[in-house]
């Protein structure tokens, strides 16, 4: 029976792999929810950088930058706050807005990103820090913790001497917004961007106690994410300027040396995007898979396109069109029930949307959970 359905899963892709790169769209697509919309709040100028992940207990944690006088990034703005909705019934419905990392005016946080340890039952929520009245130009890395699915958090905990270098303190560095992954050694991996020392990852062998630098340079990358592969391989998605799509960089030594190629599958304008694992047959499934989301344009952001992978990211399918108009940063997440959600910037990054779909929709039929 295995055997049977393998053959028909080749027989599917090697048909839509032969197909050209653009996307498929199903204007029945469940609702846009609106989470986070400037428009909606008083005294606020936009949201940005979206970060999804599911909790221990399975609620849906969706964390945003609140960027209160413009919509400038980090070095830009004197009042940027992380903020939160949650989620325990799969997204249908969300808690009001909560702040959870809020400094006095002229210190900002931004780019919330988030690693959930399975082990611990731990979330960590990394960001990037400002203090613009005193230390202008100057990034510091840190994160908070929950205990209690995304409930209460610890007070801030600074991080940057363990994951930086003396000789960075003034350079353009960030940690990556979006997510982080547990390896299945139960190490905790995270990327930093250096954008004159190029991309580092970082790692916690200790549920988050210490970190430490891996102290590699990948190139080119900007914006990236980390997963592992099956074999046990690190692959990093990177996004890049200037090319038209997106950088691929591997390494089988635990990220003391890569090998990278672009990728011109994987069409983009230089955005952020999202990868996860969504299935292994490490941990009893039947097949390998891997989803990723960005914009699918290769100058503008727009075209939000989810795609799937059978073969741990060597081919992906065409993809579909989640929205077709003005969208950028997104960050997907498994749902408990092993649907998938997407939370994106949309229409011009006026308003930040939640959506779910199942893996049967996403491959029109070829593959369920």
């Amino acid at each position: 029976m295995k055997l049977l359905l393998f053959n028909h899963f080749l027989l599917f892709f090697g048909i839509i792999y032969s197909h050209n790169n653009y996307a498929q769209t199903d204007d029945d697509l469940i609702e846009y929810q609106s989470l986070f919309n400037a428009n909606m709040q008083e005294g606020v100028s936009c949201y940005r950088i979206p970060a999804i992940v599911t909790a221990p207990n399975g609620d849906l944690i969706a964390a945003i930058d609140e960027r209160v006088p413009s919509c400038g990034d980090l070095k830009f703005s004197r009042d940027i706050n992380i903020v939160i909705r949650r989620s325990s019934d799969g997204g249908k419905s969300w808690s009001e807005i909560e702040t959870i990392v809020d400094y006095p005016l002229g210190q900002s946080a931004s780019d919330p990103s988030m690693i959930v340890d399975q082990v611990t039952d731990e979330i960590f929520l990394f960001y990037n820090y400002m203090d613009l009245d005193k230390e202008k130009d100057i990034y510091y890395l840190q994160f908070i913790k929950s205990r209690d699915n995304g409930v209460s958090w610890t007070a801030p905990i600074d991080i940057t001497s363990l994951i930086s270098k003396p000789e960075w303190h003034h350079d353009f560095k960030f940690i990556t917004s979006g997510r982080g992954i547990q390896t299945h050694s139960g190490k905790l991996l995270h990327t930093m961007v250096n954008l004159e020392h190029g991309l580092h990852l970082f790692e916690s062998n200790d549920h988050g106690k210490t970190w430490s630098l891996i102290d590699t340079p990948i190139e080119p990358a900007n914006e990236s994410k980390v997963i592992e592969l099956a074999d046990g391989t690190w692959m990093i998605n990177s996004r890049i300027e200037g090319q038209g799509l997106r950088y691929v960089h591997t390494s089988s030594d635990q990220g003391i040396t890569w090998t990278s190629r672009p990728d011109s599958t994987l069409v983009d304008p230089g955005c952020n995007a999202s990868i996860i694992r969504y299935t292994s047959v490490k941990d009893g499934a039947g097949f390998n898979r891997l989803i990723f989301s960005n914009p699918n344009s290769s100058q503008d952001r727009e075209n939000m396109t989810v795609r799937i992978s059978y073969d741990e990211g060597v081919s992906w399918s065409p993809g579909k069109t989640i929205f077709k108009g003005s969208s950028a940063y997104s960050s997907l997440c498994v749902l408990a029930n092993g649907d998938i959600g997407l939370f994106f910037e949309k229409d011009n990054y006026q308003d930040n949307v939640f959506v779910r779909f199942s893996l049967e929709w996403l491959t029109d039929g070829q593959d369920k959970y």
